[in-house]
């Protein structure tokens, strides 16, 4: 691994932990999918989302893993059991780790295979995008847990 994958590996492995570190001390788990007022994810519905964004992105497209991703499924199911929840972050992680691990600096310096958000860019800039949208999530997970989960 060369310095910037190594990087990212491991702030993407330190950061799928935390997600699994909130998970795991959500008290009830019925309350991993409440909402109230404004908060209108649920914490559950934010850990599958992460999952399929990540195991889409870099899991399928840059690894070739054959994930097919449900995008509606993200935000539409409710009460998926913790343990498989716990089951598709490790999943998540292992797939984004080993596809980071085996990129190669010509392979970041491409472009990213599909034209994202109406423009070309590196795959080294959209892995950061995608770390950037990991964190946005587990700060509205941990803020979910903490408001949602007394």
């Amino acid at each position: 691994m060369n310095v910037s994958t190594q990087a990212l590996h491991d702030l993407f492995e330190r950061d799928l932990d935390l997600v699994l570190s909130e998970l795991k001390s959500y008290k009830k788990e019925e309350n991993l999918w409440r909402v109230n007022g404004d908060v209108l994810n649920s914490g559950g519905n934010l850990v599958l989302h992460i999952c399929g964004n990540l195991r889409h992105f870099i899991g399928s497209m840059l690894g070739g893993s054959g994930y097919i991703r449900q995008r509606d499924d993200e935000f539409g199911l409710k009460h998926v059991k913790k343990s498989e929840m716990i089951s598709e972050i490790k999943a998540t992680k292992k797939i984004v780790l080993e596809t980071l691990s085996n990129l190669t600096n010509s392979e970041l310096e491409a472009n990213f295979p599909v034209n994202v958000f109406g423009k070309e860019m590196t795959t080294s800039y959209f892995i950061h995008h995608l770390y950037g949208h990991l964190n946005y999530h587990l700060g509205q997970l941990n803020y979910h847990r903490r408001l949602l989960d007394s």
